[in-house]
């Protein structure tokens, strides 16, 4: 099996991707202009399921953003809720 810290940022396509035994599980995201990404569709085949590349893939186009000063829309329905638990995590932990 591939790593799946192997996530790649492919900007072309405006993906957030990850290859596993030869399928690709993938964040997608719209630049909307005025730094800010919607991210918007989140894919992991059913054979990958259960293994948190959707949480792996989300983490890791949640830091890009943080990282280069993007505000994110979260029209994903995953996306969202990762980012409410991770936001009741943090209040929980302060």
């Amino acid at each position: 099996m591939s790593n799946p810290s192997n996530i790649q940022h492919d900007p072309r396509s405006r993906q957030f991707f990850v290859m596993v035994d030869d399928r690709k599980a993938y964040l997608c995201y719209m630049d909307l202009g005025k730094q800010t990404l919607d991210y918007y569709r989140t894919f992991v085949p059913p054979s990958l399921r259960g293994r948190g590349l959707a949480a792996k893939l989300t983490e890791y186009a949640l830091n890009h953003a943080k990282q280069s000063g993007y505000t994110v829309i979260p029209s994903c329905s995953y996306v969202e809720r990762y980012m409410q638990r991770q936001t009741t995590r943090s209040v929980r932990s302060a």
